[in-house]
């Protein structure tokens, strides 16, 4: 790859010209990585349901034309300027958020929320010089959360690439550069449930999912999966949910299910659906005196949590979580060496696998909701 260094690459990308239009593959001009910047080969990457909603831009900002994708691995094909943690052959992970090392948040052991490089989905260019690493024939693509790893390259802020051991398989650890990660250290790094305890998991969507998991490896004994589709329950027992409550088919509320499932409530509960009334919920649901609940979804602007203050006063505990408090460049190895190690399993994530050539399969997979993870395998 060395022959590449310091030259403009062109190569194939996923470009999404429109909101809600399948994406075509066009061959794009990716410039050289500028101080503080790492170029990447993609090899693998997946399809987030962050990357639908952002193509659909029925509640966003419509930024267009962009190259989409922040799930993926890769090798780093060339380094800018003042990069020292990473060089040319590494085997890498891109982060939607980042670590500068500096921030008060990077120097926080309690914080992942660096003030450099947290998520911004507005951005289309690189924070460096204000302007975007992808074009065509003169005119800029815009970049996506600072990944835009439906590309065969791609150009990223440094402390957004998390270095990773080589004999990681690229084609399975990728699904851990984003929602994987997030259900997961919702529950292990946040929720914290001890073994044999009670776990609400809200939502068995791909984040849900994992973080049933977490649960599992925590050696929750009762694992309490809720969902408003039934048939969501038999893949969700692969990830250790042992019990399933469907809100709709109850005729109260379904913490008041829940707590008397579990007499008086489960000691965690973690919410990945996003719908404030699940966020409710899952609050409500916890036990007193020593339940927690975690909110990771994501809620609408116009959103308001309601709930009586004596829930917080008998000793009920609301968290809050982002990428579960997982620090990129610090932290994402040893999730890698968890998998390595056969302690954490991510092949029961990925239902579907693909060539780039057909990457709108993997849109039209999630959004008839038949994958969890859809790996794009950028080789044909």
């Amino acid at each position: 790859m060395s022959s590449t260094v310091g030259q403009v690459i062109k190569c194939k990308a996923a470009v999404a010209w429109e909101a809600g239009k399948p994406l075509v593959i066009e061959e794009v001009e990716v410039a050289p990585p500028q101080a503080g910047e790492v170029r990447l080969k993609i090899l693998f990457t997946s399809l987030c349901h962050t990357d639908v909603y952002f193509w659909e831009a029925k509640g966003q900002t419509p930024l267009f034309p962009r190259i989409f994708g922040h799930e993926a691995g890769g090798i780093v094909e060339s380094v800018g300027e003042g990069v020292t943690h990473l060089q040319p052959g590494d085997h890498a992970l891109p982060v939607f958020t980042g670590e500068c090392g500096e921030c008060p948040h990077c120097k926080s052991e309690e914080s992942n929320m660096c003030d450099l490089l947290r998520i911004n989905t507005d951005r289309g260019v690189m924070l460096q010089d204000g302007k975007s690493r992808f074009s065509i024939k003169g005119q800029p693509i815009h970049h996506f959360v600072g990944t835009s790893t439906f590309s065969e390259y791609t150009v990223v802020h440094a402390g957004c690439v998390a270095k990773i051991n080589p004999a990681a398989p690229l084609d399975k650890v990728c699904v851990l550069s984003c929602g994987i990660c997030t259900g997961l250290g919702a529950t292990v790094n946040v929720a914290k449930p001890k073994p044999g305890s009670s776990v609400a998991i809200f939502g068995l969507g791909a984040v849900g999912l994992a973080a049933a998991e977490g649960a599992r490896i925590s050696g929750a004994k009762r694992i309490i999966g809720v969902d408003l589709v039934s048939s969501r329950f038999e893949l969700a027992k692969k990830f250790g949910v042992n019990e399933f409550v469907n809100p709709k088919e109850h005729n109260k509320p379904v913490q008041e299910v829940i707590a008397e499932m579990t007499d008086g409530g489960v000691d965690r509960a973690v919410e990945c659906t996003g719908s404030i009334q699940a966020m409710v919920s899952a609050f409500e649901c916890v036990h007193d005196g020593w339940g927690v609940a975690v909110l990771v979804g994501v809620p609408n602007k116009d959103d308001a949590f309601k709930t009586h203050p004596m829930n917080f006063l008998n000793e009920r505990t609301l968290k809050g979580t982002f990428y579960g408090n997982y620090k990129p460049r610090t932290d994402l190895p040893d999730v890698v060496e968890k998998y390595m190690k056969g302690e954490l399993e991510l092949e029961k994530f990925i239902t579907h696998t693909i060539p780039f050539s057909e990457i709108n399969k993997a849109f039209d997979y999630m959004l008839k909701g038949e994958s969890i993870r859809c790996i794009i395998r950028m080789e044909e």
